[in-house]
């Protein structure tokens, strides 16, 4: 699979012209660079270098969530809310995909469906935000806007938009990429590994609802194991990736078009989604993701109505293709139950099949009296069990969640069994834009959605 520049049997001058309409339309959520000659240059660089993912594998995950979309499999996304260059090390990537590994094992016996893992990985830099500029006291300066843009130092030299971040952007997503694949490649996901971890969890007193499912998996993967049927597929995983297609420089720049099928493919992730904020139906981000192959999210909020939600499903899956589109919602737990069934009803009354995913994290934040960003967990669980009895109420099929996680021990969120506080968050708060669960609060979240499955 390469970019084609030229007409050419395998590239349609159409479908060329068509992936840059973008830049004649409203572009939301864009940075400002001082040198908009160095952004075309970065650009073309980029589009001579490797794609990050391969058309066949993209393919391969819109069948998956084809599955689920037909009630036949779950999708679980988690990831950070915002990935770092600094952050891209070996242990950092190991504990969250071994995070996101034990909370599929849980999903998995529970749905009694596979598991379609998504990474919020190789690829989350870019952020949109409230407002361009961010003033502290007197000073003034750019809003951060992920490492793929600018710095989180509040100086006018780090809050410069400096287009070489786009390469290292790239860069760090292939390493990070590299990694995920022998992680879930190489043994690290052997299932009976992965359980023995959450073995460990469930034995926790603070933990102990839990370890009757706990248990009921080790006892499956025991007579498995004795009965021979213990294969090699059990050793090994996919993690896909994903994040938000928001810069639009960089996501043009990583599209190539299949020699194959002469279809253009955004090859920086697996599967990328429109945030709320970027969903205008004649804005840019709209336009140019129809247009590419990969599964497609839009996120939905609370004020979302039914005719722009069937107005983007007329722009981003006209054919209503199975797997092609997945609506992300995102209503904050005290209005899921009143904002999510309308939308449902209508989807099912048009025919379609859309993945449906609950993002429990953005519609709950808050901030403290001390100034941090947080989230209660018992909000987040809250918005999960609404998700869960409006698909029940509606008849349709509560097809995932989409999660703000780390592997490691922070303390953002309040609560959870570890029973965070307003005066905990302090002690290891690290996200540089919103707060995610720790390590154990996405276990504890795994083994909760796990009950709710288990009731469908």
């Amino acid at each position: 699979m390469s970019e084609i520049t030229e007409p050419s049997v395998a590239a349609d001058p159409s479908v060329l012209a068509g992936l840059d309409r973008w830049r004649e339309l409203q572009v939301r959520q864009q940075p400002s660079y001082a040198d908009t000659e160095r952004v075309a240059e970065v650009a073309a660089k980029l589009r001579t270098l490797p794609p990050l993912v391969f058309a066949g594998e993209v393919d391969n995950l819109r069948d998956r969530l084809a599955a689920a979309a037909a009630g036949r499999a779950f999708v679980l996304q988690g990831g950070d809310c915002a990935e770092t260059f600094e952050s891209a090390t070996a242990d950092r990537i190991r504990n969250r995909v071994k995070t996101i590994l034990q909370m599929a094992v849980v999903l998995t016996y529970a749905a009694s469906r596979p598991v379609v893992k998504m990474g919020r990985m190789a690829g989350q830099f870019a952020k949109p935000r409230s407002s361009d500029t961010e003033t502290r006291g007197d000073v003034t300066l750019p809003a951060y806007r992920g490492d793929i843009v600018n710095g989180y130092d509040f100086t006018p030299e780090s809050r410069a938009a400096d287009p070489a971040r786009m390469l290292e952007a790239y860069h760090t997503s292939s390493a990070t990429l590299n990694l995920m694949r022998a992680f879930t490649q190489g043994g690290f996901a052997d299932l009976r590994e992965v359980h023995s971890w959450n073995k460990g969890f469930a034995a926790n007193p603070t933990m102990r609802r839990y370890e009757q499912i706990a248990s009921e998996i080790d006892r499956a993967i025991n007579f498995m194991d004795a009965a021979g049927a213990y294969s090699d597929e059990l050793r090994r995983a996919d993690v896909w990736t994903a994040h938000e297609g928001l810069l639009m420089d960089y996501e043009r720049a990583m599209t190539r078009i299949d020699s194959r099928t002469g279809t253009p493919y955004d090859t920086s992730a697996h599967f990328l989604w429109i945030g709320e904020r970027t969903r205008g139906l004649e804005d840019a981000h709209v336009d140019f993701f129809a247009r590419v192959r990969n599964p497609i999210g839009v996120k939905l909020g609370p004020t979302t109505d039914v005719e722009t939600m069937l107005r983007l499903l007329d722009r981003l899956d006209p054919e209503r293709e199975p797997g092609r589109l997945t609506f992300i919602t995102r209503m904050g737990a005290g209005r899921i139950r009143d904002a999510l069934p309308p939308l449902l009803e209508a989807i099912r009354a048009e025919g379609s099949t859309p993945v449906w995913v609950s993002d429990p994290m953005h519609g709950n934040g808050i901030t403290t009296p001390t100034g941090y960003k947080t989230r209660r967990f018992d909000d987040v669980v809250d918005e999960v069990k609404g998700f869960f009895e409006a698909h029940r109420a509606v008849g349709t099929y509560p097809g995932g969640i989409h999660v703000e996680l780390t592997g490691d021990d922070v303390t953002e969120c309040l609560g959870g069994s570890e029973q965070i506080d307003e005066a905990t968050l302090a002690t290891r708060y690290e996200s540089l834009c919103d707060p995610r669960l720790n390590h154990m609060q996405s276990l504890e979240l795994a083994f909760l959605v796990a009950e709710e499955l288990q009731a469908l």
